[in-house]
């Protein structure tokens, strides 16, 4: 990503308006689109708010459609997620998370990291769920060796689309403090960015990746010292777009840092609950280098317009 310019263009959209979006020409020079869709903290919000200033916003069934509409104009789409699948809605109190991973499934997620609250019925709930989940949980610095947990979960994952070679990885927040000793159990945390540059690294020159991204549930910005998505960032290397979650923070774009080499890392998170949807769509060209960057937040709108 050295010395580019990133176009970074913001959108509004609902259910409704997705299918009316032009698509980008990729020109003479069939410059190739990858479409990098993310969630986070979608807090097991099956259905749209019902009540409120967010009456009618979110809904699986609504950010699948849309999901399902990008796939159909798009050839090239990775779905990921940011973590706290669980917790929020008596859905979740009573399947414990089976019915996120089934849904999340049926939706064709890519891949997922965990975030703190996917641990509020224990590591034993959580192991109770994930063969509902046919996709794989990434979390590179949480050490599950003395759990019951211990190789279900895996760093990193590698994908081919269209030539281009995309290593994901995922990055937790600190579980001390923030959730229950008996919860987590043994499960050993490790620091989050010494961890993320050791997997970018392995990603980009082993690996080969010509896009690196980091799932992190640490949490866009602190106004202390905590490791956050914005320090990760200044003090990176080899990540490209680190996705986000855990606080919440509603991005109509990503945002654009420089890590410890000068090169850009975008940044971005879709609020919570499932009202948005992130979408980042990255240009390369046919030797597999990176031309531009276009990023917009995802409106799911279910609410009807009259007049």
């Amino acid at each position: 990503m050295n010395k580019r310019r990133t176009f970074i263009k913001q959108s509004s959209l609902g259910v409704l308006g997705i299918s009316l979006l032009p698509q980008i020409s990729i020109g003479r020079n069939r410059d190739l689109k990858i479409t990098i869709l993310h969630t986070n903290d979608m807090h097991s919000h099956i259905h749209p708010f019902t009540s409120g200033n967010k009456k009618g916003l979110g809904g699986m069934a609504q950010r699948a459609g849309i999901i399902n509409n990008i796939r159909k104009n798009e050839e090239h789409v990775l779905l990921l997620d940011a973590g706290d699948i669980f917790q929020g809605t008596p859905y979740f109190n009573f399947y414990g998370g089976e019915l996120e991973f089934k849904l999340m499934s049926q939706m064709r997620y890519d891949a997922a990291t965990l975030g703190n609250h996917d641990f509020d019925n224990g590591l034993e709930g959580l192991e109770k769920q994930l063969p509902h989940a046919n996709f794989p949980f990434l979390i590179a610095n949480y050490d599950f060796s003395d759990t019951i947990l211990k190789d279900t979960f895996q760093a990193y994952k590698t994908f081919n689309k269209g030539g281009i070679k995309i290593g994901v990885f995922g990055i937790g927040i600190e579980l001390k403090d923030l959730v229950p000793k008996h919860l987590y159990g043994s499960t050993i945390y490790k620091e989050p960015i010494k961890q993320a540059n050791h997997y970018a690294n392995l990603l980009k020159k082993k690996e080969k990746c010509n896009l690196v991204i980091c799932l992190s549930h640490l949490g866009l910005k602190y106004n202390n010292n905590k490791v956050s998505d914005m320090i990760l960032a200044t003090q990176s290397h080899d990540i490209d777009l680190i996705i986000g979650g855990h606080t919440h923070t509603f991005m109509k774009e990503p945002l654009s840092m420089l890590n410890l080499e000068g090169n850009e890392v975008l940044i971005n998170q879709v609020g919570w609950g499932g009202i948005n949807i992130g979408k980042v769509d990255f240009h390369f060209s046919q030797n597999g280098s990176l031309k531009k960057v276009f990023g917009r937040s995802i409106f799911v709108n279910n609410r009807i317009r009259r007049g």
